[in-house]
């Protein structure tokens, strides 16, 4: 791809430490730092929406809190959020967001495209990190908060609506032929969530095997970048 944009870092910003800004704040400060109507714009509006749709709580929620009612979805915020000020300062963010961090504009990817690599990436590596993280924190095993899991599921559902509505061609762009609606059309967030599940509960099984754990994760990663490629397969 030939021209590469990252994201400006907002003032302030980098991994805050415990009692730092909540989730919520630090996604905000990063909203108008994408190209205005492009994929990773809509992508990060529409999750940032998500996010606050998850609990009132979730604006109080710090590294410190074990409020099961947001905790699962602060968590895959805050790899997102990695991701993000990583690429920001110079860094390497997981393979995952690499197709989408830096932001790489390529008069053949459409908007689309760089959304739903995002939410790849997202479900496809992130979540099952997350549900590490939140039964970490809560003591307890992924069963306990499969219920967490699948509220977040049907928000990132809602995500995904809400992308295919603003940056889907209309029926008059948009033929039955077209490569884009193969693209689309090949991709599964239902799928992929039964992926992250799994994917979660073997990594909680091999928390006594952190070498195992780093290496399993880092396959998962690997695989959720080159999805997250392939969908960013020009179409035009």
């Amino acid at each position: 791809m030939t021209q590469i944009e990252q994201p400006a870092a907002p003032a302030g910003s980098g991994h805050p430490p415990p009692g730092g800004l909540p989730v919520i704040e630090r996604m905000r400060e990063w909203r108008s730092r994408w190209p205005a109507g492009g994929g990773a714009a809509v992508f990060h509006t529409a999750y940032l929406d998500v996010v606050e749709r998850l609990d009132p709580a979730v604006g109080r929620v710090g590294f410190d809190d074990r409020e099961p009612a947001a905790l699962l979805g602060v968590r895959c915020a805050e790899r997102y959020l990695s991701a993000l000020e990583t690429a920001a300062a110079g860094g390497r963010p997981p393979l995952c967001w690499r197709p989408l961090l830096p932001c790489r504009r390529h008069p053949g990817v459409r908007p689309l495209q760089l959304a739903l690599s995002g939410l790849q990436a997202h479900v496809g590596h992130d979540l099952a990190l997350a549900v590490v993280d939140t039964c970490r924190t809560l003591g307890c095993d992924p069963p306990e908060v499969e219920g967490e899991f699948e509220r977040m599921g049907d928000l990132l559902a809602a995500l995904e609506e809400r992308v295919h509505e603003e940056l889907m061609p209309g029926p008059d762009a948009l033929g039955i032929a077209d490569p884009l609606t193969h693209l689309v059309s090949s991709w599964s967030l239902d799928r992929a969530r039964e992926a992250a599940w799994s994917a979660a509960r073997v990594l909680w099984r091999l928390r006594a095997f952190p070498a195992l754990a780093e290496e399993f994760r880092q396959r998962t990663d690997a695989g959720a970048g080159l999805v997250g490629r392939m969908l960013l397969t020009p179409c035009r």
